[in-house]
């Protein structure tokens, strides 16, 4: 029999133990990696992101453009009423200067009738007490405007609220001086299917004894 030598380091066994122990540090690596990734059992899970990132986010992103305001086209009101054939003769007739080229109207714009432009509403005015003797609204169709709401009850005056139009008219009772009506009736219209509808109204009563008047009785 062959004799046994005795045991020494192989050659190369020392190379493959640190091999080995390479493997093993970089599987160790590949598996936390694996964890951090799958939001698992690692070591940074971060779950999702956090509102106010996303908020950030939204608000470093370009908002859409805002509609363009509507363009302030201002008109000749007093022509507007007296080329309008559906104006009364009657006030018409009332509507002539006051003082100099001075005529009592009273011109309002805004957004009535959701086009593209302002409409326009037009007080008419007596020159002695300034009473509305006629409310008209104008809304600009095709380059033109077209009558699309008037009021012609003395005394009535017409005003924009809110995107809605108001109407008031004063109440007489018989005896009621011009500058002392009895009450008055408030009229609220709003534009829906290419004509303005009436969406409430409302009575006021004055009382008789502001003023001056007639005394509460006992």
């Amino acid at each position: 029999m062959r004799g046994l030598t005795p045991a020494g380091p192989e050659p190369g066994r020392g190379n493959l133990r640190a091999a080995c122990t390479a493997v093993a540090v970089l599987a160790a690596v590949g598996l936390l990696a694996s964890a951090c990734a799958t939001g698992g059992t690692g070591a940074r899970d971060e779950g999702p992101a956090h509102a106010d990132s996303v908020a950030g986010a939204a608000a470093a992103t370009p908002s859409s453009t805002p509609s363009a305001s509507k363009a302030a086209k201002r008109v000749d009101a007093v022509k507007l009423v007296k080329d309008d054939p559906t104006v009364s003769a009657e006030v018409k007739r009332e509507l002539k200067p006051c003082v100099a080229d001075e005529y009592p109207v009273d011109v309002s714009y805004g957004d009535l009738t959701g086009g593209t432009v302002d409409d326009v509403v037009v007080n008419v005015l007596t020159c002695g007490d300034a009473v509305g003797v006629g409310s008209y609204v104008y809304r600009e169709q095709g380059g033109r405007y077209e009558n699309v709401f008037q009021a012609e009850e003395p005394p009535v005056y017409a005003e924009i609220d809110r995107g809605d139009l108001v109407v008031t008219k004063q109440v007489y009772e018989k005896g009621d001086p011009v500058s002392s009506p009895s009450g008055e009736v408030v009229t609220t219209y709003s534009w829906a299917a290419g004509r303005f509808t009436e969406r409430f109204h409302t009575r006021n009563d004055y009382s008789n004894a502001v003023g001056g008047g007639a005394s509460p009785s006992s």
